[in-house]
């Protein structure tokens, strides 16, 4: 993995990236509307077509699928408790893994002296769990979580604050990200922004066509990188 050695700092996604904490948060809307009575027929896929657009997205689109839902609980927040409680509870019994490709990547990073930073809108007690059962992501230098910005992604803010922090005008850098959220924010920096998800989005093929790199995997991105110059 020599084009590695082309970026002084990594900045890195965490749910859906580098864990497949996305997939717990679907079984955990999925395990509230069971609770209530209700079976989501949606795919993942659709789940993260309306997840990843918009904050307001998933009380929308559930009350809309089963008004009988609403109108038994309307108050949303008595919802999302519910929904906290599972994936709690999953990410208690150990349901995380790395996403393929992310601990040879990580491992590589170890091995040299490159800055790494994760910029998250996860809270740091939910990280702190997923951390304690996969103690390579320890070696990730450091952690922007949502304690530490105002402006969610798209909003350019965390990482901008991350690049202030610990990269500089001078330095190449590299990001990574699975959602359009994610990917608009980043693309609002000096980082050359990699989309690495197998969700098919409307946006990656005419950000391609811009020349924006896509991945279905990290294990795909040292194929796509390797010769890159910057």
């Amino acid at each position: 993995m020599q084009w590695l050695d082309q970026y002084q700092l990594f900045l890195f996604d965490f749910d859906g990236l580098l864990v497949n904490t996305e997939e717990l948060h679907f079984q955990a809307y999925q395990n509230m509307c069971l609770g209530r009575g209700f079976t989501l027929p949606w795919t993942f896929s659709q789940y993260c077509s309306i997840a990843h657009y918009s904050a307001q997205g998933l009380r929308e689109k559930i009350y809309a699928e089963f008004p009988k839902l609403y109108q038994a609980e309307p108050n949303w927040d008595t919802l999302y408790l519910e929904k906290k409680y599972w994936i709690e509870k999953l990410l208690k019994e150990g349901a995380v893994k790395l996403m393929p490709g992310a601990t040879s990547l990580l491992q590589e990073l170890q091995a040299r002296p490159i800055t790494s930073c994760v910029v998250t809108h996860s809270p740091l007690e939910q990280i702190s769990l997923i951390v304690e059962q996969h103690p390579l992501l320890n070696t990730i230098s450091h952690w922007i979580t949502r304690k530490d910005y105002m402006q969610p992604k798209p909003h350019p803010e965390c990482y901008m604050k991350a690049i202030e922090l610990y990269g500089g005008k001078d330095k190449a850098i590299i990001g990574f990200e699975d959602t359009p959220r994610g990917l608009q924010a980043l693309k609002q920096t000096q980082a050359l922004p990699i989309w690495v998800s197998q969700v098919p989005y409307p946006e990656i093929q005419p950000w391609q066509e811009l020349g924006m790199i896509h991945a279905h995997s990290l294990e795909d991105i040292s194929k796509l990188l390797a010769g890159k110059s910057t």
